[in-house]
Parts: structure tokens; sequence; C-alpha cells
């Protein structure tokens, strides 16, 4: 099996609006043109991943199944087949984690459960903690101003208003399928 690209994202702030420890499907709230976009990664080959930290769980302000339901309405709203997996971690902020990002442990699992070339694929999402991520797993990283975006302060490789320009940027060099 020949590895793939990917582009995985972050979740609040970045694919849906940041709800603050969105414990409710009801408060999923998706940027406009999301499936849209998503739909062209998809056509030209990508492979697609949510990549979130959820810390909710840990601190106790949700449960394991209040985030998964919130999850599923997200992939309901975005649409079938636009997602391949999702990965998140419910460790709080201090405590030893390898999948907490910036830590690279979730994006590294799913280069492994599905052949991901990282040298082509890219993190893109609102938080230097994103980009971070990204960066210690190798691939090329980009920060939306969406969510958190404004506030920091990181280096990545390329900045773009919303998600789906990020998305364009990704597919503007991407070779031909």
């Amino acid at each position: 099996m020949s590895p793939h690209p990917a582009v995985f994202f972050d979740r609040d702030g970045t694919l849906m609006e940041d709800a603050g420890y969105c414990a409710d499907p009801r408060h999923v709230r998706l940027y406009p043109g999301v499936p849209v976009a998503l739909r062209e990664l998809k056509a030209a080959g990508f492979l697609t991943f949510i990549v979130t930290n959820q810390s909710g769980i840990a601190r106790g302000f949700f449960t394991e199944a209040q985030y998964q339901a919130v999850q599923a309405q997200l992939l309901a709203e975005i649409g079938p087949g636009l997602i391949d997996a999702s990965y998140f971690c419910p460790d709080a902020p201090g405590v030893p984690s390898s999948c907490r990002k910036p830590e690279p442990g979730m994006v590294l699992q799913a280069a492994r459960d599905f052949a991901i070339d990282l040298p082509r694929s890219y993190f893109i999402g609102d938080k230097s903690a994103d980009i971070e991520c990204g960066r210690r797993a190798g691939t090329r990283t980009i920060l939306v101003m969406t969510g958190y975006g404004p506030q920091q302060t990181c280096t990545a490789d390329w900045r773009a208003p919303d998600v789906t320009q990020a998305i364009r940027l990704v597919l503007d060099q991407a070779p031909s399928p």
C-alpha cells in the first residue's frame, strides 16, 4: 500500500465555531463552505482527518458520550465520506500525554492506521499547539484566522483567513491526480 497525502484538521475554531467546551450537538456551527472544500480535497486524492484536544472530558465539563454526540453532529453536517477518521485526546493540560497537541501522537497514529505520507501532508488549525503538532509530525502547517488564530504568534508555513482558503492553498500546491 503506497503512502497517501493527508490533511489533518483541528476541530473547534477551524472546521466549526469554537463553542467553548462544546457538549451539546445543537451548538455545532460548521464554518461556511467546509463540505464543498473537503469534497475538492478528496477529489484531489487527499485523506482527511480531525485531530482534536478535548480536555473538557478530563476536566469533567462533559462526558466522552457527549463528545461523541457533538462529533456525530459535526460529521453529519460535513457529509458522508468526507472525513476518513477522527482522533481525540481527552487529557487535561499539564498531565503527561503523548496524544495532547502539541504532541504528535494522534497524527502519528493516523499515519500508522492509514499509510500516510507525512511530508506531503498538511495540518490546519487555529492554535499554536496545532501548528507545533503538525511540525513535530513532519507535515506542512497552515494557521487559520478563525477561532483563536488572530491571537497566535506561532510560525506556520502559511496563514489563511479560514479553512476553505487553507484548503485552497493545499489544492494549489497539489499535483493533479
